[in-house]
Formats: structure tokens, sequence, C-alpha cells
């Protein structure tokens, strides 16, 4: 949980790049990564020599040679404002600057290093550098909490500035997400359109709350640090903001591929991946010759939220889930596209759950109506019945402001979802409810809750019209009276 000290410190430094001349939301999360990945290095160089100190051996892996020391946090911090920008911007040190430095870094910093030939320090004052260098180094990063908590209140100022907030969905209904699909030991997780890496980092966060002990297993470890996350971002900024985010909660060496997960090029991932979480881009539309051909065999369409469907089946195993956001036109849309992935998903594999949310979810930056989808791919058909549930509430107004309110009806789908046996006999005037394969068959596979659910109407009785005419001829009695008395008393 993120402390006040902890805010306040961030709230410091975002304020200090915007008074700066940097207002891009974006630009502040990358320039504000780039300084943290960089004292992150010096950081690791310092416990590795701590190590070798103790033992009396060299080094193993050495990421800043004693001649580059005026390019590590723990030098340059210390010097005047000029001369720190100085490191930063002009050649000093081997023909590198401090930045240069970072961006050849390798291997040895992680996956993050990989996505950073195309990074730029755009800091234009010594004032701001020196400014901000100082505000990230009071913080205290020696827990992988805080440094967890750290990330995630920057990102979050994404959305509350209302700039790019399409790149971030929100933290509670991710949880929820991850919750309902409750990854395995051995699930080997995907995001095809992973952004900041949130259902990358919430996966990663449930084996920590609920699965402690398996980290005492190196088999399990391995598998988590090097072969359980996997995501695909075709942005720049996105794919470097996304590896921090999950450097920073415990996971060094995630599978980041910068690509377009539609395009032929990445047509080779097939059949690799056991969970599927992500919130795809909607509303997007390209052409059929950008989009990989065993796609467009499932699904024929030009909209991405319909081609993210079909990749999604060609990507995971047999017997593999996915729990993925779709805009409420994927659940009744009448276009013959809509009704092949619909169809393709309820008949040839196994479509678990749909769960209807507010409207205001994705609020203060898009108001689209938006769902969540659960299914299984076999190959072989199996859906029975599909368990649909009414959310009218997320624990959070539904307007611009989206502050917390006691209404939630989060808990209650968790404890429904995990409890389906409950479920059969309920009626479909309950928020949720199971609907047979053949009744959603009859209706053309259509996938709206308000096609299955049944709505109570409450007989409210009205006086007679004669009663009424009487009372209001009786009100007028009374006005007219009433002004009479008004008018004696001004005469």
């Amino acid at each position: 949980m993120i402390t006040g000290e902890l805010k306040s410190q961030v709230d410091k430094i975002w304020e200090a790049f915007w008074t700066g001349g940097i207002s891009n939301p974006l630009s502040v999360i990358e320039q504000f990564t780039y300084l943290l990945f960089i004292r992150r290095l010096d950081e690791r160089q310092l416990l590795e020599e701590k190590k070798a100190n103790m033992v009396g051996i060299p080094i193993k892996d050495i990421i800043f040679t004693p001649e580059q020391k005026e390019l590590r946090w723990s030098s340059f911090k210390n010097k005047d404002p000029q001369s720190m920008f100085d490191v930063f911007t002009k050649p000093m040190v081997e023909d590198m600057t401090v930045f240069d430095h970072m961006k050849q870094v390798g291997n040895t910093a992680g996956v993050f290093a990989e996505f950073m030939s195309k990074a730029t320090f755009i800091i234009a004052t010594p004032r701001l550098l020196d400014q901000v260098v100082q505000l990230i180094d009071k913080i205290n990063m020696n827990d992988r909490d805080t440094k967890g908590d750290l990330y995630e209140y920057m990102l979050s100022k994404i959305a509350s500035a209302g700039t790019n907030g399409q790149f971030r969905t929100p933290r509670h209904i991710i949880k929820m997400m991850v919750d309902m699909t409750q990854p395995k030991k051995d699930d080997i997780i995907c995001d095809p359109s992973s952004g900041t890496a949130g259902f990358l980092v919430a996966a990663g966060e449930y084996f920590r709350d609920n699965h402690e002990d398996w980290f005492l297993d190196k088999t399990f470890r391995d598998h988590f640090n090097n072969t359980m996350f996997n995501g695909v971002e075709i942005d720049d900024t996105m794919i470097r903001i996304g590896a921090m985010n999950l450097q920073l909660h415990g996971i060094e060496s995630p599978n980041l591929m910068k690509n377009d997960a539609l395009s032929e090029s990445a047509g080779s991932i097939r059949n690799a991946y056991s969970l599927i979480l992500a919130n795809p881009p909607f509303k997007g539309s390209l052409d059929y010759d950008a989009v990989e051909n065993s796609i467009l065999k499932t699904v024929k369409s030009k909209k991405t939220e319909l081609l993210f469907l079909g990749l999604m089946l060609r990507m995971l195993k047999t017997g593999g889930r996915a729990a993925v956001i779709v805009p409420d036109g994927v659940l009744f849309g009448s276009s013959k596209a809509h009704k092949q992935i619909r169809q393709e998903i309820i008949e040839n594999h196994k479509l678990d759950a749909v769960i209807s949310m507010p409207s205001g979810v994705f609020k203060p930056y898009a108001g689209v109506s938006t769902a969540v989808l659960f299914f299984t791919k076999t190959g072989t058909g199996g859906t029975d019945k599909v368990w649909f549930y009414d959310m009218e509430a997320d624990g959070y107004s539904l307007d611009d402001k989206r502050n917390d309110i006691k209404d939630n009806d989060i808990p209650d789908l968790l404890n429904r979802y995990h409890n389906l046996k409950e479920e059969t006999e309920r009626a479909k005037t309950d928020k949720s409810f199971l609907v047979p394969f053949d009744e959603i068959k009859e209706n053309d596979w259509d996938l709206s809750i308000n096609r299955y659910k049944e709505i109570v109407y409450e007989e409210i009785e009205y006086a007679a019209p004669a009663d009424i005419i009487k009372d209001i001829e009786k009100l007028d009695q009374e006005r007219t009276k009433a002004l009479t008395t008004l008018k004696e008393m001004l005469r």
C-alpha cells in the first residue's frame, strides 16, 4: 500500500517536471523511468561490489568500469547542477554521456536495457535535472513493494491527467480478472497488447499474495523470473515503461516483444500460452493485408477488437484460458464478422463467462460500455452453460471524478464465480445466472446480458381519474382562497 510520504515524493517529482516544461504525462513517466533505471544500475553494481568484497573475488557482472565512475548515480548526484547536466549531455567519459552508457549496458541490466536504443533525454535545464535527481534519491528503494507502489502511483497519474489514459486499465478491474482466472503454478501468461504491463504485474502479485510458499521451490522461481510472463507491444515508450514496471515488481526477465501482435511478423506465435489477460485496442481498423492470415481465417474483419479475439485463439495452447475486455458491440454486433467470432468461441471452444461492466469504468477518458469475456480454447467445443453477471458498481463513482464509494459488486462477483454450483438455481432476474448453449444459439450467438435478463415490473396502483380530479379541484379552491385573503390584507 502506497504511503502518504511516498505519494508526496512522487507528487513533487511530477510537479518538478511540469514546472520545468515537460507537461506530457507520458514524457514525464518516460524521463522518470530513465532516471530510475540509471539509479538501479548503480545500486546493482554497488551490491555486486559488496558481495565481491565479502568473499574476496572479482565482480562477475561489471556495469561500470573504474574509468566510468563519473557516470554513476552515486557520483553525479553530488555534483553541482551544471556539472551534473554536463555528464548527461556532453561525452565526457570514454566518449559517452550518462545517457549513452545507459543505452548500451546490455543484458546485465535486465530486459529494460534491450529497448533503450530509441530513448531520448529531453530534460532541458541543469536546474530541473538536479531537482528531479535529488527528489528520486530521497526515495527508499530497498523494498520491492515500495518500488512497485512507487511506479504504480506514477502510472496512475497518466489517467488522472486525462491524457493517454487509454494505456491504463483500472487496476481493480485487472485484479478482478486475475482473481477470477486464478493463475496456476505452471501457467505461461501473455498479454498481446501489454502497454504498461499491468496485467502481467497483477498476475505476479497474485502469486506473492496467495502462494508465497511456491517461491521456496527453485523450479517455480526460475519459471516465474524467466518464462512465465510474456508481452507484445508495438509502442517503444510503452514497452520501456512496461519493462521497468515488471522489474520494479520483482520480475527481472519477462519476455517482452516489440511487435504488432496482429501482423505477419508475429504469426509464429502459436499454441504458446496457457493464460492470456488483455485489454486490446478498441475501435481500431486495419487493412486485410496488414493482418496475419490465420487470424483472418478465424474472423474476417478489419476491427481490432474482433481480430484480437482470433489472435488469442491462435496464441493459446489447447486448454488455455483467456480473460479479455471487449466493447459491448462485440457481444451483440450483427455483422457477419461479429457473429463469426462469437460462434467460433461458443461452438468450437468453451465460453465460460460474460461480465457486463458499467459504462463509467473507463472514465474520465472514455465512457464506452465494456464487458469481460472468459473462455477456454478446446478446439472441440464444450460450452454447456455460460455464466452472466450484471456488474452495476465497481467501488468507484461512475462519473469523471471516480471517487471511492461503498457500492461494489466485485467481491460478490468473485464469490459467485468460484461457486458456480450454487448458480444453477438462480433466476434470470438475479444479478447473475447461467444461460444454456442452445438458448444462445437460438439467439444468433448474442451475448448481451439484456437479451437474457428478465426484469420484474412492480405493479403500481393509481387513484381513479375522478378522484385525482377532485383532489386537483380541492387544491385549486385552497389556492383561490389564499389569494383572496392576501388581496384583502394588502388593501
